[in-house]
């Protein structure tokens, strides 16, 4: 079955508003793969203008970093679903391994997340990955499977059908590691295995896997040619217009 073509650029705290505004306008000028659809996942306070820029250029989408777990209400520096949606996102970012990491969100928040994404018709973008203790202790697939199921059996087959799922190797992200393509192929095999166990073939075949550990324009092309690598979560490669652009063309 063929699958979408996705290359996601996740800015994280990065970029004034001027510079993200600049970064789009030299991406979009360029000759980028008419097939990849292209997501931007800039700061929250950049949403509204970069969603109304992509909205004139087939292909290019905004997308959230993040959202809360709650749909409204007191909670004092959150932003929902339903904002995120207001203000033309199409995307949402969960379980990224630095809001697992750093803000400790455990799988039950994941899941009230998804649920507020999907209750606003949003598309989540649910990444999973392994730490390198857990690499090196050899237990890197049961860590992705179990982080994959006690957040997926909640959903339906319909629901997970318009999921686009990332893989995260936490110990390659933001270190200038990358998992060759061996190790990346093994994980997203894997993961397209244990969404066959939930969910049967037909979800598990459609379903983009993306690669999240610093992906760049140099090795981007040997990563996509993986069997079940459907494109990447680009982190520091996505500040910059021309490598971001090299690794759209790189299928």
């Amino acid at each position: 079955m063929s699958r979408k073509k996705i290359v996601a650029g996740n800015w994280k705290m990065n970029t004034s508003f001027s510079e993200a505004a600049d970064l789009v306008e030299q991406i979009l000028a360029y000759d980028t793969d008419a097939n990849v659809t292209k997501i931007f996942f800039p700061p929250f306070p950049y949403l509204k203008n970069v969603s109304d820029t992509l909205a004139v250029k087939t292909g290019y989408y905004s997308g959230a970093q993040n959202c809360s777990e709650y749909e409204h209400g007191a909670f004092t520096g959150e932003v929902s679903a339903s904002m995120i949606s207001s203000v033309g996102c199409k995307f949402v970012l969960i379980g990224h391994s630095e809001r697992r990491n750093y803000f400790k969100e455990t799988n039950a928040q994941l899941v009230s997340k998804i649920q507020q994404v999907i209750k606003n018709n949003l598309v989540p973008v649910f990444c999973v990955g392994e730490l390198l203790a857990e690499r090196k202790s050899n237990n890197h697939f049961e860590t992705v499977n179990h982080q994959l199921k006690e957040v997926l059996r909640h959903f339906t087959k319909e629901e997970v059908n318009n999921f686009i799922l990332a893989y995260e190797p936490v110990w390659a992200i933001g270190t200038g590691e990358t998992a060759s393509p061996l190790q990346a192929q093994e994980m997203h095999s894997n993961i397209r295995t244990c969404v066959k166990e939930l969910f049967k073939e037909q979800v598990a075949s459609h379903i983009p896997i993306l690669y999240g550990g610093s992906c760049n324009e140099k090795n981007a092309a040997e990563l996509f040619s993986c069997e079940d690598v459907d494109g990447g979560l680009i982190g520091g490669a996505s500040l910059k217009a021309d490598s971001f652009c090299k690794i759209i063309n790189s299928f």
